[in-house]
């Protein structure tokens, strides 16, 4: 019996200027490979729980046009991982292994949201974490007896101390340059757009240090000198832990990148020993340099508190030789076109190493999803492979759709272009020769 684990990955853009400046801009081009070069870690995790009589084989569709149907390996039974901008790819393939008998299950943050839409392409759809779910799912399979749905009965309560090891071993290690692994599950701040941690439950869980080292263990016995993502929506909350955590992967020799918010810099202790135990980069969601906007995003106003600190955590953060990702949403309620500037402006001023820059984005499930369904302000449905980050898919606030796509796409070019990225880039060496002569005084 073999079972397929497929993930739709590969970067969408579906404005043809857009996706022109996306294949020829230099830093919008090397952060969309290193996104589109990223394995399933949900499937890697799904093939250790797997029984072991079954053959499993992992593989990543970038894009379906792309694809030879005929060229496809039969499985038994495959599972298909897929976010909302490729899933109809996501849905044309579990059609075509349907039709040749294969049993098909599909799951998910997009399966999660709408999980009736789901249904008509599958055997059967996971809603939740598959952790808990998927022995069952094998179980019933083998028995002949798998059920149209596995829905998590009590979302946000699994113990991340027994998830396994991913099967790092099932990836040819040629075709990654970095390595997912998970610290934790969820974020405590509550924004109106996210799609990630809402979709395990309330609260924040993480998983115990050992373990996660563990699974860095398991990726460096099969890369050299591994760049390991952490792919949570945000690993530094737990200050204790986190330093624990980088204690612990400091002897290691990994280079590695996270994602977390500013409160990092009031931790100087922690913040002191980033670079030293192998952090290359944070990526950081500043989303909007105007204060109202912020304090519509999230439920307590914490980001919006933190805005006169924008600039200064940039440069402590990259005075330590850390680099940040600055991340800005574009097209929240009440931006005109003068946020443009005001982004140039603070890139200018902070000197962020890399700029994420994105429009605001309704993905099913989230309160904007269905704020702006009620306000009658989003494109006729479905509109799923607009759901892209850069794909505009709502009626603005503030300015006309063809400012908020012109603005964004000139904010592009000059964020991105080699000149740009160069001057932030020699302002950071300059940081790193720095702390390399105090460091050898």
């Amino acid at each position: 019996m073999k079972l397929g684990l497929i993930a739709m990955s590969g970067v969408r853009v579906i404005h043809p200027e857009l996706a022109w400046l996306g294949v020829s801009l230099p830093q919008f081009v090397s952060r969309g490979h290193v996104i589109a070069s990223l394995p399933s870690l949900t499937l890697l995790i799904l093939a250790s729980l797997t029984p072991k009589e079954i053959d499993v084989e992992y593989f990543d569709v970038p894009h379906i046009k792309d694809l030879k149907f005929s060229k496809l390996p039969d499985f038994d039974i495959v599972a298909i991982a897929s976010y909302s901008a490729q899933i109809y790819e996501a849905y044309t393939l579990a059609d075509e292994y349907r039709r040749r008998g294969a049993t098909v299950v599909l799951g998910g943050p997009h399966v999660s949201a709408l999980p009736a839409e789901a249904a008509q392409h599958a055997d059967s759809i996971v809603i939740g974490e598959a952790e808990p779910l998927w022995p069952t799912l094998m179980d019933d399979w083998l028995h002949g007896a798998i059920k149209p749905c596995y829905r998590e009965e009590r979302p946000g309560t699994y113990d991340l101390a027994l998830s396994p090891v991913p099967r790092f071993d099932l990836l040819d290690p040629a075709n990654y340059n970095r390595i997912p692994i998970v610290t934790s599950r969820g974020c405590p701040h509550d924004c109106e757009f996210c799609a990630g941690s809402k979709n395990y439950g309330k609260g924040y869980r993480q998983k115990p240090v050992a373990n996660v080292m563990r699974d860095v263990r398991a990726v460096s016995d099969i890369w050299d000198r591994p760049f390991v993502e952490f792919a949570d929506d945000n690993t530094f909350v737990d200050k204790a832990w986190s330093r624990e955590l980088v204690d612990a992967i400091a002897p290691l020799g990994v280079r590695w990148f996270a994602e977390t918010d500013i409160s990092i810099v009031e931790d100087t202790e922690l913040l002191s020993r980033l670079r030293p135990a192998g952090c290359h980069q944070l990526l950081i969601g500043f989303e909007s340099l105007n204060e109202s906007r912020l304090r519509g995003l999230d439920s307590t106003g914490w980001k919006a508190s933190k805005l006169a600190h924008y600039a200064e955590a940039v440069n402590e953060i990259q005075s330590h030789g850390v680099t940040v990702n600055a991340c800005f949403i574009i097209g929240l309620d009440g931006d005109g076109p003068e946020v443009f500037d005001s982004v140039r402006q603070f890139v200018r001023v902070a000197d962020p190493l890399e700029v994420q820059v994105t429009v605001l984005t309704p993905f099913p499930g989230t309160r904007l999803f269905h704020r702006l369904e009620a306000e009658g302000r989003l494109d006729p449905q479905p509109f799923w492979h607009k759901l892209t980050l850069f794909d505009l898919n709502y009626e603005p606030r503030g300015m006309t759709r063809l400012q908020l796509e012109n603005g964004l796409m000139s904010l592009f070019r000059d964020l991105y272009d080699e000149e740009s990225y160069s001057r932030r880039k020699r302002k950071y060496m300059e940081i790193i020769r720095g702390l390399r002569r105090r460091n050898s005084a």
